[in-house]
């Protein structure tokens, strides 16, 4: 009877006791930072808390903002900061809307920039150019090559141009990474396509059939992954013109070196 009281109690207390720790230790939600303390008097497009731009590169922004404003009705915008944040106070003192679109430079992460875009800009700049966009231009390597202030320049003036010409499925320019890596993608392809295409019976010389199979796995390689990234993002012929020799060169390696080491076997 005593027993089975004190499991009783000694049960209730456990309970008790988890509730109150699970209480205590649950995080609270977080709530969105809003320090409109931070915001200066009077309205500016550009808020530079952070100290990543030279005082005449924040004022030419701020004249060319104005100017792009008056003239196309698109909001463009930049906060940088980096202990402190303003935080949703940026949307009551910059009235944004559909049609802004609000860059935040913070240095804390591994990525200096993020993009708080209007709807209205989606039809013209789709998500994905936006990851290309914080990816090319707000990595640590780009930073820590041309600085925060450059990065935050770049990144505005290819927005600004794409608006200018109606809108882009990609970030404009090729940097030499990617085209690498499109090269590399093409030769590759190249080479699928030279095995694909060896002779497999007596009297063959072109295996066609095999080529045609195989054909989405070479074709996704050179025409999509190499000549796709380049015809969309530059009308330079020269990175085109190295990615199909590229393609060329792979598939004759490919083709001709199982033939001449089977001749070299048969002759010895």
């Amino acid at each position: 009877m005593h027993s089975r009281l004190l499991t009783k109690i000694f049960l209730s207390l456990t309970v008790c006791l988890l509730t109150l720790t699970t209480w205590l230790f649950t995080p609270q939600p977080a709530q969105a930072v809003n320090n409109p303390q931070l915001l200066p008097s009077e309205v500016t497009p550009v808020l530079d808390l952070a100290n990543y731009l030279p005082d005449l590169q924040e004022q030419n922004l701020i004249e060319e903002f104005d100017k792009f404003e008056q003239e196309t009705g698109w909001k463009l915008r930049i906060l940088t900061q980096y202990d402190q944040s303003p935080g949703r106070a940026v949307i009551k003192f910059w009235n944004l809307d559909e049609q802004s679109i609000l860059l935040v430079a913070d240095g804390r992460g591994g990525n200096l920039l993020a993009f708080s875009v209007g709807d209205d800009v989606y039809p013209l700049l789709p998500r994905t150019f936006w990851i290309e966009l914080q990816t090319r231009f707000g990595n640590m390597y780009y930073v820590r090559e041309n600085g925060e202030n450059n990065s935050i320049v770049t990144a505005m003036d290819t927005v600004e141009t794409c608006l200018k010409d109606g809108g882009c499925l990609v970030v404009p320019g090729l940097p030499q990474e990617q085209w690498i890596l499109t090269l590399i993608t093409s030769v590759v392809g190249g080479v699928i396509f030279g095995l694909a295409a060896l002779p497999r019976k007596e009297g063959q010389v072109f295996a066609w059939q095999w080529v045609l199979i195989i054909s989405p796995l070479w074709g996704i390689l050179f025409f999509a992954f190499g000549m796709g990234p380049v015809v969309t993002r530059t009308s330079e012929w020269l990175p085109l013109f190295r990615n199909v020799i590229g393609f060329i060169l792979g598939a004759l390696v490919a083709y001709f070196s199982p033939l001449l080491n089977q001749q070299s076997a048969s002759e010895t």
